[in-house]
């Protein structure tokens, strides 16, 4: 058999990155002598920097259609005889079809995401399985990969460790616990008000401080939890994404939406609590079985639909409920 060579075609974001690793892990141990890059924004490289099931991680690096090009000129001269797009992208299946691999895969019209770029792909998969990580795995169950035990692969840089842990000694903080309020849309999100009452309540119960995290144009958030946290107040810290890898598989337990930290952190095994409303938990909640997903949505307010303004079900999630549900889940940990 000729040598199997795959492109993985998956360029951000964060939570969508986590949720891929197990189907690029099935993949490795299904080929296990095989070439497999992944192509990927510069911003998530940490995530999979010294990945052990990738061959090679290639950065598309801007938004420049040079840069596009570019890269496209560097797949196309690595000869891939396979591309899986787990992105659903005009973009990516662009990248898919410019490396030259005569097999290309990737989600059927109804589940990707800009449902026309499918039809560069020559093989169309219907996925199975309700959550995302099950979703993509079969992607990789059309090359006859499959695995149920998943696996994160996520590998810490020493030197953002040591960044980190010399900004969370400027604030004096030891054991803490990780907010994240932001989330792509504000309809995913949960006010910041109710973050800084929650975070009294459970510096209060738990004698910790909070950290609050943003992602790049949510400082202004950041700093509304703070002012309405009152005293004691959490520590807002700017960090990149390798000192963020650091800071949740440090946390003593994470709060946030359906958003990136929240996967990242479920992935290093640190105890986790998600608020959900126009997403839904059985595809984009945490996926280890101990954490907790609050979700009071009613029957047509899961809807996927981005929207510009907090939604009616992201408002029903009270503070009470929240503070049960970190008990809930802490006492799993015990």
């Amino acid at each position: 058999m000729s040598e199997q060579r795959f492109l993985i075609v998956k360029l951000g974001s964060l939570g969508d990155l986590v949720f891929t690793l197990p189907a690029v892990a099935a993949l490795r141990q299904a080929y296990p002598e095989a070439r497999i890059d992944w192509v990927v924004e510069r911003r998530w490289y940490p995530l999979l920097e010294k990945n052990p099931d990738l061959t090679n991680v290639i950065i598309l690096d801007g938004a420049s259609t040079g840069s596009f090009l570019f890269t496209a000129w560097r797949l196309r001269n690595a000869r891939y005889t396979s591309a899986i797009d787990f992105q659903g992208l005009y973009k990516s299946a662009l990248l898919a079809l410019f490396s030259g691999a005569p097999v290309r895969v990737g989600f059927s019209p109804r589940f990707a995401r800009e449902p026309a770029s499918t039809i560069l792909y020559t093989r169309r998969v219907a996925p199975r399985g309700p959550h995302m990580v099950e979703q993509n795995m079969s992607l990789v169950g059309a090359f006859g990969a499959a695995s149920s035990h998943y696996c994160f692969p996520l590998n810490v840089r020493p030197q953002a460790e040591a960044l980190l842990r010399a900004k969370l000694a400027a604030e004096s903080l030891g054991d803490f616990f990780v907010l994240s309020p932001g989330g792509g849309w504000r309809s995913k999100c949960w006010p910041p008000e109710r973050y800084g009452e929650l975070h009294r309540s459970l510096a209060g119960r738990t004698g910790l401080r909070g950290v609050v995290s943003y992602g790049p144009g949510e400082r202004e958030l950041a700093e509304a939890v703070l002012r309405a946290a009152g005293s004691p107040e959490p520590v807002i810290l700017d960090i990149d994404v390798a000192q963020l890898m650091v800071l949740v598989r440090r946390a003593r337990f994470l709060i946030a939406g359906d958003s990136g930290p929240l996967h990242l952190a479920a992935a290093f095994g640190t105890p986790v609590v998600g608020l959900y409303g126009p997403t839904a938990p059985e595809r984009n909640g945490p996926f280890r079985a101990e954490d907790v997903a609050v979700h009071n949505a009613r029957p047509g307010e899961t809807t996927l639909r981005r929207g510009r303004s907090y939604s009616p079900a992201m408002l029903s999630i009270t503070v009470d409920q929240v503070l049960a549900a970190v008990e809930r889940r802490l006492g799993k940990t015990a």
